[in-house]
């Protein structure tokens, strides 16, 4: 925390006016937490200094769970119960989640698939909130006190199931969220805000499991997004596939275990990033004990890929498109998301916008900075240089009804300012029809079996009329969040029916309030797992001080005292890996005691080095 803050006299705030919140950028690959400190934005680090938080959860045996870069180096290893890209299911079905191959074992369920574990069933929403929870207690950590809330971040093209499961999972990790912000917004915000930027500008931004490209209107104080367009199945771990493909291929193998295709497309992720500053690398794997290792260029590479490079360049002309704009119109073109740093992707956008694409923020940690400084403000701490701006976001695709004969009757065109509130007259089919069901719908095609089903309800006590007489007026409503609801009213009686869109991806409130209460439920036992992982932590660290001592100055010990040493840290290596952690503390206490002499005799060398050769003089 910020030990002084200066300010002009009388605008020093309280400290307890100031509220904390923070930006949450949920990767697919990555995830990050991000506050406003000292009036400045940035990233916050884990205990061991690393900003990003591999957005991988693994379930184990003893009911604990892992999160991270522990899990991670699992994932080879535990595949069925290691979850990787859990971004990619938010809100999917079945058929969505087996696009591609995977080692999980799905389980179908209204609306959003569920993945097997060694603990039951778990949804995307379960195990985003698993992320969350670990951001959340890093926040909490770095800024030491309560949050108020947070911002996160979504990719723009996420409709509206996504998001809501988004916000459950937020609900399920303690979380109040402020508000859900685009991503391709979010780092406009934080170039805009950063580098006074005026004009128009294309946010292209390819993570690592969904594509976005943003056109925005930045001009003081307000934030246009004038239109935007992406895919949500297509981002950098589809780089990964065509490369673990390849090496698939070469080798001539066959159908992969869950444990060898979680190993391949490991090794791939390797191979593509290494790809990224080396002309040539190799796609190393161990199969059944045996090591394979697959060559390949970076000109290799372009070609395995050059058909997904394409998909996302024609989004971004259509985006232009959509915002009657050509290329000549955009000031800049920023780069965001980890997949950026692909050689070919700079390359090509830079070639499809006619300028160097902008780089000097961090595609990794952009979409947090601007989501920490969205929160900062919604939370009320506006300063006198903060300013006041406005965002103006919009949908990323339209919402309407369905009417006779399955068609769609668009109420919300796509790239709509949010909020918004669109109405229409509607009315009935029948003679003497006193009620009418309301289908709602999202997407762009004409027929309702293409486009994906929000919500249905019913409007009844309709006065009976002759066909055609009644006029019934439906609303929709779109929060700042992307959100939905839904009126319709009977114009003559007045009678009203209304629905707040909550799609039925297979997690009710009531699903929703169980899973709080298992969490509160559990919260004795994630204590003492915390616990022990941070004596564990302890303790290694230690035993590699007393390593790396050892290694430097070990001849200042007798025999005898470098025995009682090595014998101190073998009882710290046996107590770490028990699930003691009283014992693990006893014994990391006992090795710090039984080195303290060791630490004097050192401390007496290093000076004796020092001072080696020096006058006293010279010294004074």
């Amino acid at each position: 925390m910020a030990l002084l803050q200066i300010s002009e006299p009388g605008m020093s705030p309280e400290p307890h006016q100031r509220r904390l919140a923070i930006g949450i950028d949920l990767g697919t690959t990555h995830s990050l937490v991000a506050a406003v400190r000292s009036g400045v934005a940035e990233v916050l680090n884990d205990e061991l200094g690393r900003p990003l938080l591999p957005s991988v959860v693994r379930y184990l045996n003893d009911r604990s769970i892992e999160v991270g870069h522990v899990a991670w180096e699992c994932a080879s290893e535990d595949p069925r119960n290691t979850i990787v890209s859990v971004k990619r299911y938010m809100g999917r079905g079945l058929a969505d989640a087996t696009r591609h191959p995977s080692p999980y074992e799905f389980v179908d369920a209204p609306g959003m698939v569920r993945l097997k574990t060694v603990l039951g069933e778990r949804s995307p929403v379960e195990v985003s909130a698993e992320i969350l929870k670990v951001l959340r207690s890093r926040a909490e950590s770095a800024l030491g006190g309560e949050l108020v809330g947070a911002v996160i971040t979504v990719p723009a093209y996420f409709d509206d199931a996504q998001r809501q499961a988004t916000k459950d999972a937020a609900r399920l990790a303690g979380l109040e969220v402020l508000r859900l912000l685009n991503e391709p917004t979010a780092a406009a915000i934080a170039y805009g805000l950063d580098h006074g930027a005026e004009g128009i500008y294309a946010v292209y931004d390819l993570g690592g499991g969904t594509f976005d490209v943003s056109i925005l209107r930045l001009t003081r104080g307000v934030f246009e997004v004038m239109a935007t367009g992406g895919d949500t199945a297509l981002g950098g771990d589809d780089f990964d596939r065509r490369l673990a493909e390849y090496f698939i291929e070469e080798n001539r193998l066959g159908e992969l275990t869950p444990e060898d295709l979680r190993r391949v497309l490991k090794a791939s992720r390797l191979a593509k990033e290494a790809l990224s500053s080396h002309s040539h690398t190799t796609i190393d794997v161990m199969l059944a004990g045996r090591a394979l290792s697959t060559p390949v260029s970076a000109i290799q590479f372009r070609g395995l890929t050059e058909d997904l490079l394409a998909r996302t360049l024609d989004a971004a002309r259509r985006a232009l498109r959509d915002a009657g704009l050509a290329v000549a119109d955009v000031a800049g073109v920023v780069l965001v998301g980890g997949a950026t740093r692909m050689p070919q992707v700079y390359e090509a956008v830079s070639a499809l916008f006619d300028k160097p694409a902008l780089i000097d923020l961090d595609p990794d940690k952009v979409v947090a900075l601007g989501a920490a400084i969205q929160a900062d403000l919604l939370a009320g701490n506006r300063t006198a240089d903060s300013g006041d701006w406005l965002l103006l976001d919009v949908i990323p695709l339209s919402l309407g009804l369905e009417t006779m004969g399955g068609l769609v009757e668009k109420i919300v065109a796509r790239n709509s300012t949010i909020p918004v509130a669109q109405a229409q007259e509607f009315t009935t089919f029948k003679e003497g029809q006193t009620a009418m069901a309301l289908h709602v719908l999202q997407g762009e095609r004409e027929l309702a079996s293409d486009c994906r089903s929000l919500a249905r309800f019913e409007l009844r006590g309709i006065p009976p009329m002759a066909a055609g007489a009644a006029r019934i007026r439906v609303t929709f409503q779109v929060d700042a969040d992307g959100l939905l609801s839904v009126t319709a009213r009977e114009q003559s009686q007045g009678v009203e029916a209304s629905i707040a869109v909550k799609p039925s991806y297979g997690l009710s409130d009531d699903e929703i309030a169980r899973m709080l209460q298992e969490s509160f439920g559990s919260a004795q036992v994630d204590m003492q797992a915390r616990a022990l992982r941070e004596r564990q932590v302890e303790a290694d660290r230690l035993l590699a001080a007393t390593q790396v001592a050892l290694d430097a100055d070990g001849d200042l010990l007798t025999p005898d005292e470098r025995t009682v040493v090595l014998d101190l840290m073998r009882q710290v290596r046996v107590k770490s890996v028990g699930n003691d952690p009283s014992a693990i503390e006893r014994s990391v206490t006992a090795l710090a005691q039984g080195t303290e002499a060791f630490a004097a005799m050192r401390m007496d060398r290093a000076v004796q080095q020092a001072l080696s050769g020096r006058r006293l003089d010279e010294i004074g």
